[in-house]
């Protein structure tokens, strides 16, 4: 009685799965564009950005959360471009993100945190693009 139990619950669950596998396959065209269609596309009125992003870690190599970063652009002599100082605190993880134009730009990323001595990077932009930065802010 147990064993014509198990086959026909195995034989449902086998059913089941060649139908959400049969389903999946014929969704996928759709889904594919769809996914598609939103890519790469800035909306309406967006202008395009570049992302500096990273991530402040301790001397011991655990996250900092709580760290101060500061983002300040030093633009090119004659350049018309924006400059405006940007500020970010990273977050628990020690991670942080900030969005600046994407205009070829020069900038000088700076980490605080209380306890440890700051870091400055510089760094350059050319378009939209996405820069990662890694500190390690020693103890003072």
């Amino acid at each position: 009685m147990r064993k014509g139990r198990m086959n026909a619950g195995g034989s449902r669950v086998r059913v089941v799965k060649i139908l959400l596998i049969a389903c999946c396959v014929a969704c996928l065209p759709v889904c594919t564009r769809l996914a598609a269609a939103g890519e790469d596309k800035p909306k309406k009125g967006q202008e395009p950005y570049a992302l500096i992003a990273g991530t402040v870690f301790r001397d011991t190599g655990f996250s900092l959360p709580g760290a101060d970063v500061t983002v300040i652009p030093a633009p090119e002599a004659g350049s018309r471009a924006k400059v405006k100082k940007i500020k970010a605190i990273s977050d628990a993880r020690g991670e942080f993100a900030v969005r600046v134009p994407a205009v070829p730009m020069r900038y000088t990323v700076g980490v605080k945190a209380s306890g440890y001595r700051a870091q400055d990077k510089s760094i350059s932009i050319t378009a939209d693009e996405r820069v990662e930065l890694f500190f390690r802010l020693e103890p003072e």
